[in-house]
């Protein structure tokens, strides 16, 4: 392996498994008390569940991330990889939204606009590398459920 490929690998990994683990602590606060206190929708997973999907999702992003940035330069690439970052970032602030600031309303904004930016990875990464937009298909299936659950959290409380 090439070190500039070893170095996109090793920042494909950082960052995606970094904001899943910031966003997790703040977010483990407030789950035993304000979340727990919510009036939960009826079809509200266990809590239990979202730590291994999430971490699965983080993982299927950081390959999926370091296959299209160690792809030959081009306009596509690069634009895909500003896309992935811009979904990163909603995706980390989310839980900031929902948990630390218990702004359900927009949070519910928010996460809107997150699945936005997935499936505009989606459109793009397969530009770059097929494969790899289908990786992000799944994620995009579980922040539909998690917008649905967040809409259902806001209307409920």
């Amino acid at each position: 392996m090439k070190k500039t490929n070893l170095l996109k690998l090793v920042i494909a990994l950082s960052l995606p498994l970094a904001v899943g683990a910031i966003a997790g602590l703040f977010s483990a606060e407030a789950i035993p008390a304000w979340y727990a206190s919510l009036s939960q929708p009826s079809f509200n997973p266990p809590n239990w569940l979202f730590g291994p999907v999430w971490t699965i999702l983080y993982i299927t992003m950081v390959i999926s991330l370091y296959l299209v940035w160690k792809s030959e330069p081009a306009e596509n690439r690069n634009k895909a990889i500003v896309i992935f970052l811009i979904q990163l970032t909603l995706n980390f602030f989310w839980s900031f939204l929902f948990f630390y600031f218990k702004n359900l309303g927009l949070a519910l904004a928010e996460i809107i606009l997150l699945w936005i930016s997935i499936a505009t990875i989606i459109v793009t990464f397969h530009k770059v590398k097929p494969f790899t937009a289908y990786m992000n298909v799944p994620y995009l299936l579980w922040v539909s459920f998690a917008t649905v659950l967040n809409a259902a959290y806001f209307f409920l409380n």
